[in-house]
């Protein structure tokens, strides 16, 4: 008989994998505590580098099944998830999604499902990428000013370039300012001190 193992991902620490164990029970399948393995960590970091994952990997064995809820808990790149199938379908794992009807990834059918909507989810992110980039882009040249506020004024600035010009320590310099000894390193590499 196999033994299913479910898994179960979020990105960030606010977020809680209670909703993908309940779909997992609400599909039928039953998994004990010690096959359930969940993690914290973005879909951008590569199955293969998850603790989490590798945890699981160290489990399964051949003719077990993994249990995911959604396609992107294995990853967010269609390369990624493709690789991750095909790691798991080498090791004789069967790997079921749920969102995707609980279809058998390692199937013929799966297989093309999971090509298909792997590619559609990363060209939507890749659209994504590209809104980001032309709204930042439209941001500057409507003047506004992004990333994080200068730490010195301009005032500041200029106070820790003449002090720096003097040949006071960056060490003296920062303590004046009370800011860091990195900000006033900034300050005198770019006025080329």
């Amino acid at each position: 008989m196999s033994r299913v193992f479910a898994y179960c991902r979020v990105s960030t620490a606010d977020q809680t994998t209670d909703n993908q164990l309940l779909e997992i029970e609400a599909a039928g399948f039953t998994v004990t505590p010690q096959r359930t393995i969940m993690e914290t960590i973005s879909g951008s970091v590569p199955a293969s580098e998850r603790e989490g994952f590798a945890l699981l990997l160290n489990k399964l064995e051949s003719g077990d099944v993994l249990v995911v809820s959604k396609l992107d808990r294995l990853g967010r790149n269609a390369m990624d998830v493709r690789a991750t199938v095909e790691a798991l379908t080498g090791m004789g794992v069967r790997v079921h999604c749920l969102a995707l009807g609980g279809v058998d990834l390692t199937s013929a059918a799966g297989k093309m499902t999971m090509g298909v909507l792997a590619a559609v989810a990363e060209f939507e992110r890749d659209l994504l990428v590209e809104r980001t980039q032309a709204g930042l882009t439209r941001a500057k040249a409507s003047g506004a000013v992004l990333g994080r506020p200068p730490a010195l004024s301009k005032a500041q600035t200029a106070e820790a370039a003449r002090q720096l010009a003097e040949g006071i320590s960056v060490a003296a310099v920062a303590r004046a300012l009370k800011t860091s000894r990195q900000t006033v390193m900034r300050v005198r590499d770019r006025a080329e001190l």
